[in-house]
């Protein structure tokens, strides 16, 4: 069995997309998923499925929520090592003591057309980021709702991406325990 930690996007969020995670683990086990965790309502999961290949298993896994729930939704699958992995390549720990100020945007895709330009430009003096492989990190101690380079990050990129806070990061990583 292979361990995959699962991140959805746009799911629980306004209004749209719902998706309680009862009903997604229940959905999961019927795909063939084991020892399944979640962690708060915005889809993050943990579990153990036969399949070695994301990109098979997310594609089954958004086929199923279209078929059982009504809407298309987006899955981003990490191993265990890739998730590790980017939590050690952090290259900001000292935000790490905030955790809402620092942020892992998981991409789906390394970009090749990124607009760096764009994102220097909508980079606050305090702001701090770096890309490690698919890995986009953003350090906005003045809060992520106020960042404009947090909302530009994915159209800058060029490239699906889906975010996660810092506590989010190390709470995910105890349900792989």
């Amino acid at each position: 069995m292979n361990l995959w930690i699962g991140l959805f996007r746009g799911i629980n969020v306004g209004g749209h997309g719902k998706l309680p995670m009862k009903e997604l683990k229940s959905m999961l086990s019927d795909l063939g998923c084991e020892s399944i965790s979640t962690y708060i309502q915005s889809g993050n999961v943990v579990f153990s499925h036969e399949e070695a290949r994301a990109d098979i298993l997310e594609a089954e896994i958004c086929r199923a929520v279209k078929s059982n729930f009504g809407f298309e939704t987006r899955v981003l699958l990490l191993s265990l090592a890739q998730w590790k992995l980017a939590v050690t390549q952090n290259p900001f720990p000292h935000a790490t003591s905030e955790p809402a100020s620092l942020h892992l945007y998981f991409l789906g895709e390394e970009p090749t057309k990124a607009d760096w330009d764009k994102l220097a430009v909508l980079k606050s003096d305090r702001e701090q980021y770096q890309l490690i492989d698919r890995v986009f990190y953003l350090h906005a101690p003045d809060g992520i709702g106020r960042s404009r380079l947090a909302a530009g990050v994915e159209k800058c990129l060029g490239v699906a991406a889906t975010a996660r806070n810092w506590r989010t990061v190390e709470k995910v990583l105890l349900l792989t325990e």
